[in-house]
């Protein structure tokens, strides 16, 4: 997985991550996530989950000599209720979660809709969304307090809640048998509230996951 944090001279990272996916009546897990379903039928899908966010900052991943006196922000397990519905235009996907390690107590929603595209073993899913940050995921990731100011030279901040809109592409190639390739990819606009930030000199962020599957 490659991530493409926003933070000022700052590094992109990749991770090695094995990817489990399975889904049955009444659990699934994909990637980082898992959940168990309250309701599954074909139209409609509705879970309670929890997923791990990779968002991190390491002050000495960073050269910018202000930025490397900055507290350390940790990634964190999100827990919360996922939907998903399903016609023949595409389907709704959205999701509310909120930490649960007491590190941002910050909570995230997740809007989308996307459209699947099959052609024999060739799988496209585009979509469009945006997911909402409430004030306190904000300030944990992207503000300044007070002693931080004091120690780095940085001014301040304390950003409120924002919408960040997104595009996203996912797809799959079955090549042999039991054997996939798939590759799913977001970017993030981010909103005033968060480029407004100290730490910030990107207007973007972007996640892509790549890897082989073989299905039992």
């Amino acid at each position: 997985m490659w991530l493409n944090t926003p933070y000022k001279d700052y590094d992109s990272d990749v991770y090695p991550i094995p990817v489990i996916a399975y889904e049955s009546e009444n659990f699934w897990f994909r990637g980082l996530g898992g959940g168990y379903y309250l309701w599954n039928d074909n139209a409609d899908k509705l879970s309670i989950m929890a997923y791990w966010s990779p968002m991190y900052f390491k002050p000495g991943d960073s050269d910018d000599h202000q930025l490397r006196r900055l507290d350390k922000r940790k990634s964190t397990m999100m827990a919360g209720v996922s939907y998903a519905h399903h016609t023949q235009y595409g389907f709704l996907r959205t999701s509310l979660a909120g930490d649960t390690l007491d590190n941002s107590n910050g909570i995230v929603w997740d809007l989308a809709w996307l459209y699947r595209y099959t052609n024999g073993g060739l799988t496209l899913t585009p979509g469009i969304g945006v997911e909402w940050n409430s004030e306190n995921q904000n300030d944990y990731y992207y503000g300044v307090s007070r002693k931080e100011s004091s120690r780095s030279g940085l001014r301040g901040y304390n950003p409120n809640d924002s919408w960040n809109p997104y595009l996203e592409l996912s797809a799959n190639y079955n090549f042999a048998g039991n054997w996939s390739v798939y590759g799913t990819a977001r970017y993030t606009r981010l909103s005033d509230e968060i480029t407004d930030s100290p730490m910030v000199d990107k207007s973007w962020t972007g996640i892509l996951s790549t890897g082989v599957t073989y299905r039992f």
